[in-house]
């Protein structure tokens, strides 16, 4: 009141008349804190009734405490508190918690946690076979009628802004945690990780994790800020290599580091449809190894982001400003992503110019085998504009570009691109076995010359295969957009993109075992062996040729040529060419193309009429004599090969279709239809190259 001192302009009269009325509304707020007080023990019973019938009506857990009372302004304490979920094993004991809510936030409506101490907690998760003490977590509630929101309503910065208040108002500003134990066990594991000790004092933070006694130990440190919604966390291992538990049994991923850091460190609202989150993350030697991702461990040294990312009412996206940086190599990438009402995903990069033996020192070791080891020198840069709307994949856009006129391979890594110009070894496997070495040279008498094979068996499956194979640098980006298109549509990967480039490669240098990371690294590996042209095309096809397979245990042009027909390379015409062109997707499957008199199938004679069409549209067979049906009815396969005759089979017009034959053309059909698609595309980009 010293104030109504400093006011001059007030009377005597007037000052005593605010004296009185400040005094009134004191003498009200401490009568409403008094019966607040005298109240508040049935206030808290009435929640804890609350809660207790809450959690033994949604999710059949049990509530217990042996006592709870204030201890203070605002801070409950209990005492002896357990959870048990009916027909389960006990979830959480807790020997003792008290816990104070702040005032001044809770006369605005906002619950905020201002201490908390635990003493004695432990949270024990069981699972035997398929029951365990918390599957009532994932259990869905049953949806209520009118509380569900339309897409049109929803909005994902007031979602997520929602999410985040809730996380930070319950952080607590000062915690004191005392013997807390989390342990995991089933049939085939069982883990502790222990903290003896936590505390938090004025935001600052530091405590230790151990896994069982002291197998292993994670320390962490930070700072939080629950007001400004502000955390900082860093955690390191004790020992170098230790890895996180639980991942290795249940996932079969290995994953170890020496330290992570992640810090939020602005959330921005700039209204209620616009949120910011601001940040970075780095890490250090980063462990990972999943059969999916690289039979070897994949070890990162080094890698750190930053930048933000803007939620707003219907799109969430990394900020164009956000930048990843490994080693000396660093990229922006831009991702926006709308869930609702039409799912959709774009991605941009675009690096401007920088040294490419930065991209390659990047990578992380055990990635990618094939690469370790190569240097290139010059400076290159790469544009990629991608985005599809997943409920119209047929208008993707995917528009990607290298500039790498710069860029020499000064040395290559364990595939060394250069050896394909010379006599080499190719080691032909079924799946991982090793089937028989192959010598790509004039040392094996199969192998043949690319001016000794008819020049229809090379038209045929570059159109089938590879249509541009000429003309691009490793890739074609119509294939990948009808691949990806095809996929989308499909829910599974049905269609890849190789080219002749890519198969090469695939067959040559990389292993057979099958992940995520394989397509990645034939990608780079097509990309030096194009970009350096150190191999020319004619080579390369010469030894596609000759390497790929053409039926079981058949693998070369010369062993196809004479298997199926007893002919040379050389002597291959229309119709035999086309066929052994359609079967390069399917070798195994080839000998069920015929009938028991050694003639194909009616059902074959699609392939026939849509390549044989797509050759005379580009006047590539104005040099070749082009029989009926391009030469269908002249393919004979050699007598030894052809099936049985199917008994009452007399007619021989009337021809058994099994069940396999059928599931073989319907794929056949699909497979045609998108070829026939892209090529299609493909025609009108020649065009369009033409009148350019």
């Amino acid at each position: 009141m010293d104030i109504l001192k400093k006011i001059p302009s007030l009377s005597r009269k007037q000052k005593k008349i605010a004296w009185i009325i400040g005094g009134l509304v004191l003498l009200v707020l401490l009568i409403g804190l008094g019966i607040a007080l005298s109240v508040r023990g049935k206030m808290l019973d009435r929640a804890m009734a609350k809660a207790k019938k809450a959690l033994h009506e949604r999710y059949q857990v049990d509530f217990k405490v042996s006592d709870y009372r204030f201890t203070g302004l605002a801070t409950v304490t209990f005492n002896d508190i357990e959870l048990l979920p009916q027909d389960r094993d006990t979830l959480a004991r807790i020997e003792s918690m008290a816990v104070s809510v702040r005032l001044w936030p809770l006369l605005f409506g906002d619950v905020k946690i201002g201490n908390l101490s635990l003493k004695n907690s432990r949270v024990t998760l069981v699972k035997h076979d398929s029951i365990s003490n918390y599957d009532f977590l994932f259990r869905k509630k049953e949806k209520e009628p009118l509380a569900e929101e339309s897409d049109n309503k929803r909005n994902y910065a007031a979602l997520i802004d929602g999410l985040i208040k809730q996380v930070f108002f319950k952080i607590p500003r000062d915690m004191d945690l005392e013997n807390f134990e989390l342990s995991y066990c089933d049939d085939s594991l069982q883990q502790r990780i222990r903290l003896p000790e936590a505390i938090i004092d004025g935001g600052d933070f530091q405590t230790s994790l151990f896994l069982n006694d002291h197998d292993a130990q994670w320390n962490l440190a930070g700072h939080v800020n629950p007001d400004r919604q502000q955390l900082r966390v860093e955690v390191s291992s004790e020992k170098k290599t230790t890895e996180l538990p639980f991942l290795r049994r249940k996932l079969g991923l290995r994953v170890s580091f020496d330290k992570i850091m992640f810090e939020l460190d602005k959330v921005r609202r700039e209204s209620q449809d616009s949120l910011t989150l601001a940040g970075k993350w780095s890490f250090e030697n980063l462990h990972v190894q999943h059969r999916r991702l690289s039979e070897e461990a994949i070890v990162l040294p080094e890698a750190m982001g930053q930048g933000q990312i803007n939620i707003g009412k219907l799109a969430i996206e990394v900020d164009p400003s956000s930048a990843i940086h490994i080693k000396e190599f660093a990229f922006s990438p831009h991702v926006k992503y709308v869930p609702k009402p039409n799912r959709a995903v774009s991605l941009s990069i675009h690096t401007g110019q920088f040294e490419a033996q930065s991209l390659f020192d990047a990578i992380p070791q055990g990635l990618f085998p094939t690469l370790d080891g190569v240097r290139v020198s010059g400076q290159i840069a790469y544009d990629l504009d991608f985005a599809v709307n997943f409920d119209d994949p047929d208008n993707i856009r995917f528009e990607s570009k290298m500039d790498d006129r710069q860029l020499k391979v000064v040395q290559w890594g364990k595939a060394n691109i250069r050896d394909m110009n010379t006599a080499f070894v190719y080691k032909a496997f079924e799946d991982t076995v090793l089937m028989r070495d192959i010598t790509l040279g004039a040392a094996n008498p199969n192998f043949t010359p690319l001016n000794e094979v008819s020049s229809i068996l090379k038209k045929t499956v570059l159109n089938t295969e590879d249509p541009y194979f000429y003309k691009h640098n490793g890739f074609e980006e119509e294939a990948f957009k009808l691949s990806i298109a095809t996929n989308i549509k499909e829910k599974a990967f049905k269609r890849g993109a190789s080219t002749i480039s890519m198969q090469l490669v695939k067959n040559i240098y990389l292993n057979r075992n099958k992940n995520m990371m394989r397509k990645f690294e034939e990608i780079l590996l097509v990309w030096l062996m194009e970009a350096s042209k150190q191999v020319s095309k004619d080579r390369m096809f010469e030894v596609y040729l000759n390497v790929i397979e053409w039926g079981r245990n058949v693998y070369g042009i010369k062993e196809a040529a004479a298997y199926y027909f007893g002919k040379t390379p050389a002597e291959l015409n229309i119709g035999e060419s086309l066929y052994l062109s359609s079967i390069i997707p399917r070798p195994k499957t080839g000998l069920s193309s015929f009938d028991y008199t050694g003639h194909l199938k009616p059902w074959v004679q699609r392939h026939f009429n849509t390549y044989g069409y797509i050759m005379t549209k580009l006047q590539q067979l104005n040099s070749e004599s082009v029989p009926a049906g391009y030469g269908f009815y002249e393919v004979v396969l050699q007598p030894n090969l052809r099936p049985p005759r199917p008994k009452g089979i007399v007619d021989t017009t009337l021809m058994e279709v099994d069940p396999e034959q059928e599931a073989i053309m319907k794929e056949l059909e699909a497979d045609e239809a998108t070829r026939k698609s892209l090529l299609e595309k493909l025609f009108g980009k020649d065009k369009k190259e033409e009148q350019n």
